[in-house]
C-alpha cells in the first residue's frame, strides 16, 4: 500500500525469495558436484545460473515498474540509499582485504622468507618484487603498467565523466543527451573488458604468466579478475537503465535507480586505480 509521501509502500507477498533459494540450492550442489567430478555437476550449475538470471530479470523489472508507478515515496527512496551505500561500502572491504593481502606479501612475508634465518630452506633467495616466491622454477615476465593497461586506465577515467555528463543530462531532463552519454559509458566498459581478455591472453601464452605463478600470479589474477567480474555486473547494469531510459524511465526528480548504478560504476573506476598503481606500476 502507499500512504503519501510520509508512508511506506509494502509489496504483496512475492514468489521471488523462494525462486532465489531454489538458484542457489541447485549452484550450490552444482559446484560441489562439478569440484568433485560427480555426475549432474554441470548441469545442476546451469540450471541454477539460469534460475538465477530469471530471478534478477524478474524482480528487478518489477521493482522498477513500481517505481515508474509512483509507488515509492521519500522513505523507500531514503533506504535504497542507505541500502546502495552500504552495499558498496562491503564492496570496499572486499577488495581491501585482497589489496591487504598483497600488501602481506609483497612487505612482510617475501623479505622475511629471505631473511638471514630462513636461509637455510631457502637458499638464493631474494626478496625482489615480482616474484613467485620460494620454491619456484618456472619464470615468467610480470606485466608492465604502460600499453593495456595504461588504455584501460584511460578508458575507466572516461567513463566515469561520461556516466556523470548522462546524470547531469538527466538532472536537466535532456533525453538525448542522456541517452548518447550512457551509451558511450557502455561502450567505454565493454572495451576495458575486451582489452582485458587480451592481456590476460597474453599473460598466459606470451608472458607464462599464469594463476599457478605463485605470490605475484595468484593477487595479480585475483585483484584483476574480481575487478573485471565488477565491471562486468555494472555494464550489465548500465546497459538495463539505458533501456530504461529508451522506455522513458527517470525523471529529473526521481532517478535513484540511475544514480545507484552510477555510484557502482565511480567505486568501479577508484578501484581499478588502486590496482593499476599497487598491481601494475609499483
Amino acid at each position: 500500500m502507499s500512504q503519501g509521501t510520509t508512508g511506506y509502500y509494502v509489496p504483496s507477498p512475492s514468489k521471488w525469495p523462494i525462486i532465489g533459494s531454489t538458484a542457489l540450492f541447485f549452484m550450490g550442489f552444482g559446484a560441489a558436484f562439478t569440484m568433485n567430478k560427480m555426475p549432474l555437476g554441470y548441469g545442476m550449475l546451469i540450471t541454477g545460473l539460469v534460475i538465477l538470471a530469471f530471478l534478477i530479470y524478474g524482480w528487478f523489472r518489477e521493482v522498477a515498474l513500481e517505481s515508474e508507478a509512483g509507488k515509492y515515496k521519500t522513505q523507500e527512496d531514503k533506504s535504497f540509499r542507505w541500502s546502495m551505500g552500504w552495499f558498496i561500502f562491503s564492496e570496499v572491504m572486499f577488495f581491501a582485504s585482497f589489496f591487504g593481502a598483497l600488501f602481506y606479501m609483497r612487505v612482510l612475508s617475501i623479505p622475511w622468507l629471505a631473511g638471514a634465518d630462513q636461509e637455510l630452506l631457502w637458499s638464493g633467495f631474494s626478496a625482489d618484487w615480482p616474484t613467485a616466491g620460494p620454491g619456484f622454477d618456472e619464470k615468467f615476465t610480470p606485466m608492465g603498467a604502460w600499453g593495456i593497461p595504461a588504455i584501460n586506465t584511460m578508458l575507466l577515467l572516461t567513463s566515469g565523466v561520461t556516466i556523470t555528463l548522462a546524470h547531469w543530462a538527466l538532472q536537466k531532463n535532456d533525453r538525448g543527451a542522456l541517452k548518447l552519454w550512457l551509451f558511450a559509458t557502455i561502450a567505454l566498459g565493454i572495451t576495458f573488458l575486451g582489452f582485458q581478455i587480451y592481456e590476460y591472453a597474453h599473460a598466459y601464452s606470451e608472458l607464462n604468466l599464469k594463476m599457478t605463478s605463485g605470490a605475484y600470479g595468484s593477487t595479480f589474477f585475483m585483484l584483476t579478475g574480481f575487478h573485471g567480474f565488477h565491471v562486468t555486473v555494472g555494464t550489465i547494469m548500465l546497459i538495463a537503465i539505458f533501456f530504461r531510459c529508451l522506455s522513458g524511465h527517470f525523471k529529473p526528480e526521481h532517478h535513484f535507480g540511475f544514480e545507484g548504478v552510477a555510484w557502482y560504476w565511480h567505486f568501479v573506476d577508484v578501484v581499478w586505480l588502486g590496482l593499476f598503481i599497487f598491481v601494475y606500476l609499483l
